[in-house]
């Protein structure tokens, strides 16, 4: 049976990959993961399933993070249908900000890096101000995806002042350590994956140069007409709405923190976030007779529906990890990395199994939650720095949802660039595994070295 927990991801996988349906992929994974739990009885594991997605609306962060990728879709078609999208592209390409490829990649790669409180927040903020700056320089949407997927939880994991450090500080508390912030802070130099990720962004952006699949989407697109969209109008119908939104994100998450973001809560910080940026957009353009309300009733929910198909493949993906979590897959996962290992090769192999698990789950906070109270006894027991196995498993988890194509975050970056999911899956796969092949590697030194 153990061995059988690891066949719904697979499936899903393959199904994703073969016939390029995401929703078929998930759907089959979700019942034959149920029909498992149920003792292979496959009509249970069907009504299982759907109570499973019904579920996901029990837990508050998930139906914040739906309402919040449903709201987006509003917004974003309040800031691309008056013109402020178009507006804000043409006065940053006109000032020469963003008048070259270099300069409007790294003008959507730094917004990434430094918006680094809230992945989706980045993610949004980034996405929605490089469409139209991608599309001016004949960039493909696929090459957008990437850039931002690749800068968000990277940055996060790095940059520990946010909810991430917050969880890992949360996870390795309960272990004898002189000091835990010592341990998560000592993490960083050692997460070497999501070091190397960044500097291929920037590569990226600095030499223009591509490979791959990237390569050929850069150069279907450029053969390609580029559509006409709204005539430019204002910029602030661009940027002051992100404005709100991010800088609400940032003070609702100190106020739910009592002071402290770092304590905050991120699904509430964003939905209120959103729905107040939405509600500025709104009322801007109201004032400023853009559309009138009826109008504006009607563009908002034209933005939501836009965004029905993805936020359902969203829900399913949740069901999903929450099926496997009680199938043990993770587990079952963990437990054979765990297994009898050499000291030397532990970072290694923590990094490669936080992959496999988050690839198999799709989510990284999931697997953190599996595999950090594994490696911590690991270290302890083997005389392995905790900083260096707590860098492993959080930059494998990173490595395993940037390839997972049932990641929520690969899914709402896919969604704030505007492109195909399963494309942007297959386009940034090869820069995630050449990634984590020079990552793994170095942990192999550093286990040598320690």
């Amino acid at each position: 049976m153990d061995l059988l927990t690891v066949l719904p991801p697979v499936v899903a996988i393959a199904i994703a990959i073969i016939w390029r349906n995401v929703y078929a992929a998930l759907i089959v994974a979700l019942v034959l993961s149920e029909t498992l739990i149920a003792g292979f009885n496959p009509g249970i594991g069907a009504l299982e399933a759907i109570d499973r997605t019904v579920a996901v609306f029990e837990g508050t962060g998930n139906t914040r993070i739906l309402l919040f990728c449903l709201l987006i879709g509003a917004l974003i078609a309040f800031m691309r249908d008056s013109g402020g999208v178009a507006a804000t592209a043409k006065a940053m390409i006109n000032s020469g900000f963003a008048r070259t490829r270099r300069r409007a990649e790294l003008a959507v790669a730094g917004t990434g890096s430094a918006i680094f409180v809230e992945t989706n927040v980045s993610l949004l903020s980034s996405g929605v101000l490089g469409r139209p700056l991608y599309d001016a320089h004949g960039l493909s949407r696929e090459r957008l995806a990437y850039i931002i997927d690749s800068t968000s939880a990277p940055i996060s994991v790095i940059l520990l002042i946010n909810g991430w450090g917050a969880y890992a500080l949360g996870l390795i508390e309960q272990y004898e350590f002189d000091n835990a912030v010592a341990v998560v802070a000592g993490s960083v130099p050692w997460n070497f994956y999501a070091l190397l990720t960044l500097a291929g962004v920037y590569l990226t952006a600095f030499s223009g140069k591509v490979f791959g699949p990237m390569r050929t989407a850069d150069a279907r697109l450029e053969q390609h007409t580029e559509e006409q969209g709204p005539a430019p109008t204002k910029a602030s119908y661009m940027w002051l709405p992100l404005l709100v939104m991010v800088g609400g994100a940032l003070a609702f998450m100190t106020w739910t923190g009592g002071g402290n973001p770092i304590n905050g809560s991120g699904s509430q910080s964003i939905l209120w976030s959103i729905a107040l940026a939405v509600l500025v957009a709104g009322l801007l353009l109201l004032k400023d007779r853009v559309f009138s309300a009826g109008e504006l009733q009607r563009k908002a929910f034209q933005g939501i529906g836009e965004m029905v198909p993805l936020v359902t493949v969203l829900l399913l993906s949740i069901a999903l990890g929450a099926s496997l979590r009680a199938l043990g897959t993770g587990d079952y996962i963990a437990a054979i990395a765990a297994g009898t290992l050499p000291a030397m090769a532990v970072p290694a192999i923590l990094f490669l199994a936080a992959g496999l698990t988050s690839f198999m789950t799709g989510t990284s906070w999931g697997t953190y939650g599996i595999l950090i109270p594994i490696a911590m006894p690991l270290a302890q027991a083997l005389g392995i720095p905790p900083s260096l196995a707590l860098a492993a498993v959080l930059g494998g988890g990173v490595f395993g949802d940037h390839c997972s194509p049932i990641s929520d975050t690969t899914l709402i970056a896919s969604v704030a660039a505007g492109t195909d999911h399963l494309s942007h899956v297959r386009t940034q796969m090869p820069y995630a595994v050449a990634a984590a092949l020079v990552a793994a590697a170095m942990y192999l030194v550093a286990g040598l070295l320690v």
